[in-house]
């Protein structure tokens, strides 16, 4: 018998793997498919607080409750990013890690940092548009560092921008045009 955990993707849940349950409980094995805070039956937990850390979190938790071994750890889409963070807080758990049309991480590099080349590609070769805007509250210093290592420029302070969990927060401006994604390529 083989237990097998998913990793889900960012949207959906653990029940967009429902249907695979029977067949493998019919072939002998578990699926076990948590679903991450704030998604699926658990988006009333939603809120800012939740990053990729907490969503590493909720499955090795699953693992360590549920006390699951030499499990094969199914990573889909943005649960690449969660599964290499399960593998490496509990390894003694995991047999096999499959990144199944999964982001793989490299060390140091996050899934934005790995699509933000093709999000500007996308926008500016095949849309034609001129400029990006991003939005990000100041205390957001990994989302910031990111901008700007990657050819954003910092335009200022949008006051009381944006309503996130019942207060208005500011977000600093960044603006990356088609001129500034020649620069970044040179």
């Amino acid at each position: 018998m083989t237990v097998f955990v998913v990793a889900h993707g960012a949207w959906s849940a653990g029940w967009a793997w429902k249907k695979m349950r029977p067949l493998l409980r019919a072939a002998g094995h578990e699926l076990w498919t948590p679903t991450y805070t704030g998604l699926g039956e658990r988006a009333h937990l939603a809120s800012s607080a939740i990053d990729l850390d907490t969503h590493i979190a909720d499955v090795t938790g699953v693992l360590k409750m549920e006390d699951l071994h030499d499990v094969v750890l199914i990573a889909h889409s943005y649960g690449g990013m969660v599964a290499t963070g399960v593998a490496d807080r509990a390894r003694e758990r995991i047999a096999q890690l499959i990144y199944l049309d999964a982001f793989v991480p490299h060390d140091g590099t996050g899934a934005m940092r790995a699509a933000m080349p093709l999000v500007t590609a996308h926008t500016f070769d095949e849309l034609g548009l001129h400029r990006l805007q991003a939005n990000v509250q100041p205390e957001n210093t990994r989302s910031r560092r990111l901008l700007e290592a990657t050819g954003w420029r910092e335009e200022g302070l949008a006051r009381r921008y944006l309503l996130i969990d019942g207060a208005w927060r500011d977000h600093v401006m960044y603006a990356f045009t088609v001129e500034d994604a020649a620069r970044h390529r040179a």
